[in-house]
């Protein structure tokens, strides 16, 4: 499994997936607001008024945080 972090500065929720996935030993990537993407093109991809950070998991969309940990959980992985 391969996942994305959609990712912004000084966000405690984005910390800690970034950290729930390293723990897993997953694969990740993160791309951080005003330096891989804008908020344009973020509301874009996820629709206006998304919170950070969004997650995908091989082209499928998770959500944020709690959803994403659920996913781990589901999967097994934590």
């Amino acid at each position: 499994m391969n996942f994305t972090v959609y990712s912004k500065d000084n966000c405690p929720y984005c910390y800690k997936v970034k950290q729930v996935l390293e723990l897993t030993g997953s694969n990740f990537v993160v791309y951080t607001l005003g330096e891989d993407f804008t908020k344009e093109e973020f509301y874009a991809e996820f629709g206006e008024g998304t919170t950070f950070p969004q997650v995908i998991c091989d082209d499928k969309k998770l959500g944020g945080s709690v959803d994403t940990i659920k996913f781990l959980k589901e999967q097994q992985l934590v």
